[in-house]
């Protein structure tokens, strides 16, 4: 069956999961002369596992390792596309050169947040300031894993998974790492008050000081104003920093789209067939907000990037409904003192946080650092926060994810042994 609408160009911009996913659907689902594909990646390395790179900063992986598969068709690295012809149906990049396509496939991700800090930027020079540093991309990470050294002090801003994944690595590299988050506890977004203590806990028998509840005024530079030498706090305790990771979050690569004239909210608006505002332009991933949500997470966009796949090959109802995902971390020991046999493992799904006339049930083991809480309403699981022991997440998670009725004679303790409850 030939490309819906007879598409045979499909251009995808971003090299990313989801551009890469769909490439390689594309090529599963598609036959041979259906579809000629070109792949713009504004990167110039192959596309890679962007959840691992804590892991390559660690030390822990080589950045080949966490490369994703050869994208097949056209591949073009190193390209940034920086207008669309809706018009002429053109995308025009950086280097002169020009793109047709039938179908254009936006797969643009997100940027690092960068916090408005007095000190971060100075308006005669482009860039962060030495010694500051995002952490996003391969080069973010490369630049960072060649600047630490072991009691290197480092400062990490922002408690969030990203935040708290950079922390941990850049402890593994033996660096003396603060943590300052703004919020109440770390990674609010996925974790309740008590499975965040236990995590606050393990970073801080890493060695890693975690200050929570504090704002971040600005950066202090050095006399001669070269680098940074310290991140100052609102009440006016400054942490002095040879490193300064920004881990304060992500915002949607939207400025090609708003450019062009889609219709963009907080991310370039889809459809359940994740058109955007113009029918021959889909976006995926990152970038995407889909019924008023924005995801940035790994398994939404593999998830749309399928059911693209399948809408534009195969089957031509294929409809998105959104994606139930699994936030997952795994935080290794890294001392004796810090239990090696038990890495802190994380994951959290759905609704940590129950409303009023919701059942909850939480086993905690202080011993062995492990906890376990699942949030029931009526018949239904609707969240769960797991740290350190994930034997029962496999069968929480798939039954979270199926939104079906659980046993009317299952007790809900059940939930918490290691088959689930099912």
């Amino acid at each position: 069956m030939v490309a819906v609408g007879g598409a045979r160009e499909i251009v995808v911009i971003g090299g990313g999961t989801a551009g890469v996913r769909l490439a390689q659907r594309l090529a599963a689902t598609a036959p041979a002369d259906a579809v000629n594909l070109t792949l713009l990646g504004e990167e110039p390395h192959a596309p890679y596992n962007r959840v691992l790179l804590a892991e390559v900063l660690a030390g822990r992986y080589a950045p080949e390792v966490i490369a994703l598969p050869p994208v097949p068709g056209g591949e073009r690295r190193g390209v940034r596309a920086v207008r669309i012809d809706r018009a002429d149906r053109l995308v025009r990049c950086d280097d002169g050169g020009v793109v047709p396509y039938d179908r254009l496939i936006l797969a643009t991700g997100s940027n690092p947040v960068l916090p408005p800090l007095r000190g971060l930027r100075r308006p005669d020079h482009d860039g962060l300031p030495e010694g500051v540093h995002a952490f996003r991309t391969m080069d973010d990470c490369l630049a960072l894993s060649a600047a630490v050294r072991p009691g290197t002090r480092a400062v990490v801003i922002g408690g969030g998974l990203l935040g708290v994944s950079a922390a941990r690595a850049l402890a593994e590299r033996g660096a003396q790492v603060v943590l300052a988050q703004q919020g109440e506890y770390l990674m609010e977004r996925q974790l309740d008050r008590a499975g965040s203590r236990l995590l606050r806990a393990q970073l801080e028998a890493w060695g890693v000081e975690v200050h929570t509840e504090c704002r971040v005024r600005g950066l202090v530079r050095t006399a001669d104003d070269t680098r940074v030498a310290a991140v100052e706090l609102a009440d006016g305790f400054r942490l002095d920093a040879e490193l300064t990771v920004l881990a304060c979050g992500v915002r949607p690569r939207t400025g090609l789209a708003r450019a062009a004239g889609l219709d963009v909210r907080r991310g370039v608006v889809v459809d359940d067939g994740l058109r955007t505002s113009d029918p021959h332009i889909h976006a995926i991933g990152d970038c995407a907000e889909h019924d008023e949500r924005l995801y940035g997470l790994a398994g939404a966009a593999l998830e749309q990037a399928d059911m693209l796949a399948r809408l534009l090959t195969v089957d031509p109802s294929a409809r998105y409904t959104g994606t139930r995902s699994l936030t997952r971390l795994t935080l290794g020991a890294l001392s004796p003192e810090a239990r090696p046999e038990v890495p802190l493992d994380v994951a959290a799904f759905g609704e940590t946080t129950p409303l009023p006339g919701d059942d909850t049930v939480q086993l905690t083991d202080a011993t062995r650092g492990t906890y376990r809480k699942v949030v029931v309403r009526g018949d239904r699981l609707v969240g769960g926060v797991l740290l350190g022991d994930l034997a029962t997440v496999a069968t929480l998670a798939r039954t979270w994810e199926d939104d079906v009725p659980l046993p009317p004679t299952t007790p809900l303790l059940h939930l918490l042994t290691p088959d689930g409850g099912s």
